[in-house]
């Protein structure tokens, strides 16, 4: 993924924020992961959201958040995210599944 798109998905969530805000400031989480792949993705957590919105191959796709046993799990439109404190596992439809990191 480029760092345009990076950026330009950041400044969309955060205008989001913003514009849905009331008085209060919202706390908001980016994070972004390089897989074994080479697939590359950033994912924002909002404080008062359970769903995980994600940029991935050039498209935005929000992920429901699912019961896991451990660490959390996302699913949604054809992609699975789990993550845990060692790291996170990403699976695509149509792709197998593969080991990602923070960057």
């Amino acid at each position: 993924m480029k760092r345009k798109e990076i950026a330009t998905f950041g400044a969309a969530l955060l205008l989001a924020i913003v514009a849905g805000s009331s008085t209060a400031p919202a706390q908001t989480t980016f994070q972004t992961y390089r897989c074994a792949d080479g697939t590359e993705f950033i994912v924002g957590f909002f404080q008062y959201d359970k769903r995980a919105h994600m940029q991935v191959d050039g498209k935005a796709v929000t992920l429901m958040k699912r019961l896991a046993l451990s660490g959390s799990r996302y699913s949604g439109g054809g992609v699975t995210l789990r993550t845990t404190k060692s790291g996170a596992t990403l699976k695509l439809a149509r792709r197998p599944v593969t080991a990602c990191q923070l960057t």
